[in-house]
């Protein structure tokens, strides 16, 4: 799971948080879930820990338990391979995941050409070799991004990953950077773009911490003036900072879709029909609007969740 991109927090949250968009549930009276039987069927939903993971989950646990079945709250595991090892032992049934995360960590890619229609190669080798299933993506990417405050960009002249790299060769004091713990350790996080951009990184020039504590940090430019981050994150806009741009296209696509045991979905197919047109609706702009609630406005993620459910008919008020 960046931002200073022409990123518009919709009007829509000014205006109390109405996320404005077609109604998908068009083909009956009914709201979308009223419409798919899943009485007496059982499922547990995961999720990671961060505000997008969460709000998915929890929007997850309101359709399957408007459609008829009974839920288990399982969201807010702790990184991403607890969440896929727990889908992958049964403790979880179904959480939502990210394509480029599956490329990388679960089949064992590099970042490297894979710019292209990801989602299917992720999608058709996920499957199988491990039996897992992909429903079909959500219409935005929530990519990893490298972002520093508007001070430190204007005196150095920042705009691109490369740039980042002269300052860390030059001025190397000035580049610290604060990261999240699984960024810190991912092929497709700053392992990697050491390794593309030839950054030179000492250890003391890289601060592990909370994920959630590096866009404060970062605008605050007191223990790091950089910093990693997720596309979607309403925080970007609000702390006003400067998202550097990947010159060299190293990350792919970070295309979200619910993913479940090939097993579930042969015994349920019709969860497709349920959260297809709930990834249908989730775009750029809505991802972003909806973690900009959670995280800047202080609602709760299934507040959040329940609201962008109603406003979309996908469920009754």
């Amino acid at each position: 799971m960046n931002k200073i991109i022409s990123f518009t927090l919709c009007s829509a949250l000014a205006a109390g948080m109405a996320f404005a968009a077609p109604t998908f549930a068009q083909d009956s009276d009914k709201p979308l879930a009223e419409q798919i039987d899943l009485s007496g069927a059982h499922f547990t939903v995961g999720s990671k820990e961060f505000t997008e993971q969460l709000i998915l989950g929890k929007m997850t646990l309101e359709l399957l338990k408007a459609a008829g079945a009974d839920v288990s709250d399982e969201t807010g595991l702790a990184g991403s391979q607890t969440a896929r090892t727990a889908l992958k032992s049964d403790r979880i049934d179904m959480y939502w995941e990210y394509t480029g995360t599956g490329w990388v960590s679960y089949l064992g890619h590099t970042t490297a050409n894979v710019q292209g229609r990801l989602y299917k190669k992720v999608a058709a080798e996920d499957l199988q070799k491990n039996g897992i299933k992909w429903l079909k993506p959500a219409n935005y990417s929530n990519s990893y991004g490298i972002v520093t405050n508007q001070k430190t960009a204007k005196k150095y002249d920042l705009k691109t990953y490369s740039d980042y790299g002269k300052l860390l060769k030059e001025h190397p004091d000035a580049g610290a950077i604060c990261v999240g713990n699984e960024f810190a350790q991912r092929d497709d996080g700053l392992l990697g773009l050491e390794k593309a951009y030839d950054w030179q990184l000492p250890d003391d020039n890289v601060v592990v911490l909370q994920e959630s504590l590096v866009y404060t940090q970062v605008a605050q430019g007191s223990r790091c003036n950089f910093g990693d981050v997720f596309t979607t994150d309403g925080r970007i806009k609000n702390l006003d900072l400067v998202l550097l741009k990947d010159d060299k296209n190293f990350f792919p696509p970070y295309y979200a879709a619910l993913t479940m045991r090939e097993d579930t979905f042969k015994q349920y197919p019709q969860l497709a029909k349920l959260f297809g047109p709930l990834s249908q609706a989730l775009t750029l702009d809505t991802m972003q609007s909806l973690n900009a609630a959670v995280d800047v406005d202080g609602k709760f993620p299934e507040q959040v969740a329940h609201q962008f459910l109603v406003e979309h008919d996908f469920v009754a008020k």
